[in-house]
């Protein structure tokens, strides 16, 4: 059959590792595709050393290969919003097939792209964009295609991870262990998008949306970094039988869909907790299926390759497919009818267990008087451990309440905080159990 030709815009990483494992496994990838998958163009401004051009057709701008009529399918590979839409918009415009890695560019300017693509008849895909190599997408859009999906729960930032499992292993601080990731190429020097969660939440709105059949709403999305995790909430943590992970979770409850990404305290013998070090990995719970896991790596040239490649087999398989008898891009079909508009919850309006710390002077009735704040705001506790005194006369007190909606808890921290007795701010992170039937 007719060759697929493909123009790759960027060399980097992720360039790199699917310039090489096209190259590498041409036979076999002709093989699955039906057809051979040729490199008919490149773009790069520079280029991963792993990576061998000579004789291929380079250019350093990047709208060349968006309408070079020789090119079927734009790899996009450059990252970022604004140049990345504009990238995808022209390719789009001029009939061409996208395969993009890029998270912030489907989780902001997703609907507008699927738009323009339907319209035009073209396929977008995108299984590289969460989770690296893990194919959850295709999972979720087509292997779960049976279930009602009731909650997708996932560590998918591999930097959080690296950072907090060395804070449980070594009882680091979370500076020194963000400067090793920076350090071992973990991290970026401007780590914000990693250790605050934003990056966790681009991914994570695409698997609700995917999940639930509703429009991209990233906007909309809940989000809570890291940066304040210390060791002592790590080692509290694992002595209340639980470990702190960097968890993006969505739930369908009865007043709408759950979209939040924060610091999270899971039971120890969950599966999500014994991920550890740069790995990700996405427990999804469908009422048919009951609960899935899908581990992995979520970042690395050849793992996110072997996803953007997965991607062009599917686009050489339904390249000839009426556009109407595809899988949707987001897994449902009329995504704008009215039984997609299913709300996002605010984060005020969602109920999950929590775990406080503060520091009070060590003088009677102070427990008492946050017992009582607590129970005013109808918070009962589940745990409590009080400890010696430090320095200054200031007892460090843990607590673990029962499930409670997040309005009344930030009511009663506010009160806590008001307290004579109590010094600087209470630490606050969510409890989930993530257990069948929640």
């Amino acid at each position: 059959m007719k060759p697929v030709r493909v123009g790759i815009c960027g060399l980097g990483t992720v360039g790199g590792g699917t310039f090489n494992v096209l190259t590498r496994n041409a036979d076999d990838i002709a093989r699955r595709a039906g057809r051979p998958i040729v490199i008919e163009q490149v773009a790069h401004r520079s280029i991963h050393p792993d990576c061998d051009i000579t004789g291929i057709n380079a250019t350093s701008d990047v709208f060349e290969v968006a309408t070079n009529p020789n090119v079927d399918v734009l790899v996009e590979l450059v990252g970022g919003y604004d140049v990345a839409r504009e990238l995808v918009l022209t390719a789009i415009a001029n009939g061409k097939h996208v395969v993009t890695a890029n998270k912030a560019l489907i989780a902001v300017h997703g609907n507008e792209i699927f738009k323009a693509a339907h319209e035009k008849g073209v396929i977008v895909a995108f299984e590289a964009a969460v989770a690296g190599g893990i194919p959850v997408i295709k999972s979720l859009r087509e292997g779960l295609g049976a279930n009602r999906i009731e909650w997708v729960a996932g560590i998918i930032n591999g930097t959080g991870n690296y950072i907090l499992t060395h804070m449980r292993d070594e009882g680091r601080a979370f500076e020194d262990v963000l400067a090793e990731a920076q350090a071992l190429g973990y991290a970026e020097s401007d780590p914000t998008f990693d250790v605050e969660g934003i990056d966790a939440a681009h991914k994570l709105t695409i698997l609700a949306s995917i999940a639930y059949g509703v429009p991209l709403q990233f906007e909309k999305a809940f989000t809570e970094g890291i940066s304040r995790i210390t060791a002592e909430d790590v080692e509290q943590a694992d002595n209340l039988g639980y470990v702190i992970k960097h968890l993006g979770i969505s739930k369908r409850t009865d007043h709408g869909l759950e979209l939040r990404v924060h610091p999270t305290l899971i039971p120890k013998e969950r599966l999500l907790a014994n991920v550890h070090g740069v790995k990700n990995a996405i427990a999804v719970m469908g009422d048919a299926v009951g609960p899935t896991l899908y581990y992995g790596a979520g970042a690395g040239a050849e793992p996110t390759a072997s996803a953007v490649v997965a991607d062009l087999l599917d686009v050489a398989r339904d390249i000839s497919t009426d556009h109407h008898y595809r899988v949707p891009y987001l897994a449902f079909s009329g995504i704008d009818d009215d039984v997609s508009q299913l709300p996002i919850m605010p984060m005020e309006d969602i109920t999950t267990a929590y775990y406080l710390r503060l520091l009070a002077v060590d003088r009677p009735g102070v427990l008492a008087r946050v017992a009582t704040i607590l129970a005013e705001q109808g918070i009962s506790i589940e745990a409590l451990i009080q400890k010696e005194a430090t320095e200054g006369e200031l007892v460090p007190i843990i607590l673990l309440t029962h499930r409670t909606k997040e309005k009344q808890m930030n009511e009663a921290i506010r009160e806590i905080e008001a307290m004579a007795d109590i010094a600087g701010p209470v630490t606050r992170i969510r409890v989930e159990s993530l257990s069948e039937g929640e």
